[in-house]
């Protein structure tokens, strides 16, 4: 069987990250205001720290302005709250990202409820979720957005086939499922109690992994031809697919890093801009 063709994430990304960049110029040039983004960090999670560099650097390639808050581990729900309400309240800030895990201490919930839904860039908020699964305008959430944009540059067309989403978190699992049941997919999600997990999923043309296991989709797993997006990022550079076996099985496969998580950056500058104008009339 002939081995998959990878959907690299980079190439795509650096597009939509030029294009956000020739919007961002032309809305400065109309106003005096550059896009902003409003980067918020709860201790120094060596990932998340890593994440919010490459999220700042991405920022300068999009000509959109880079605020970061670090704020300390102790930092509880109560002052999270409070920073994430004066970021919404100030109107040189367009977009806010409150970059996750945020602790124990914390109620994440709480904390993505305070932001703003029309700064909402990230995607997390009960508005944004609403919108979207509503199909109205608003912000998707990042990645899944951006998973959706990779099937469109590899001409995967999700109508009539069936999608399986294994992993059903608030901003990763449930949110790919429904925008790919906007596109006329059939959509299962399973999780930690589906039984028998592989059975699920050898009956899907289109395998979203979105779990956090290490490996726990298997290349005997998937059903000859699938499509399989790969959304996990685990120690090592590891995704949720055994990479090695399902690249014998699958007819397109992204490869991590380098597949989703490109899309998801440029999925966040794009909607930055996009809030930037809003905000400012333009």
């Amino acid at each position: 069987m002939t081995q998959a063709r990878l959907m690299d994430g980079t190439a795509p990304a650096r597009r939509i990250v030029g294009d956000a960049a020739k919007k961002a110029a032309g809305l400065a040039e109309r106003t005096g205001t550059a896009p902003c983004l409003a980067t918020v960090l709860v201790g120094a999670d060596p990932a998340s720290v890593t994440y919010v560099r490459m999220k700042q650097n991405r920022c300068r390639e999009a000509g959109v302005e880079s605020r970061h808050v670090a704020l300390p581990a102790a930092t509880t729900t109560a002052e999270l709250v409070a920073k994430l309400e004066e970021l919404s309240a100030d109107a040189s800030v367009h977009g806010i990202l409150l970059q996750h895990p945020v602790g124990d201490r914390v109620d994440e919930r709480a904390a993505f409820e305070a932001i703003a839904p029309e700064k909402d860039v990230d995607g997390v908020t009960f508005a944004s979720f609403a919108t979207m699964s509503f199909g109205l305008p608003g912000f998707v959430s990042c990645t899944p957005g951006g998973i959706l944009r990779l099937l469109d540059e590899y001409g995967v067309d999700p109508a009539g086939k069936r999608a399986v989403v294994v992993g059903r978190s608030a901003i990763l699992g449930k949110p790919v499922g429904m925008l790919l049941l906007a596109r006329d997919a059939t959509v299962t999600y399973c999780h930690s109690r589906t039984r028998d997990l592989s059975a699920a999923v050898r009956e899907a043309d289109i395998v979203v992994a979105a779990v956090g296991r290490p490996r726990l989709i298997r290349g005997q797993d998937i059903k000859p031809g699938a499509v399989v997006i790969d959304a996990g990022y685990n120690p090592g550079d590891v995704g949720d697919v055994d990479f090695d076996s399902a690249v014998e099985r699958a007819s397109l496969i992204t490869p991590v890093p380098g597949g989703v998580g490109p899309m998801t950056i440029a999925t966040l500058l794009e909607q930055t801009v996009d809030a930037a104008a809003r905000q400012l009339g333009a």
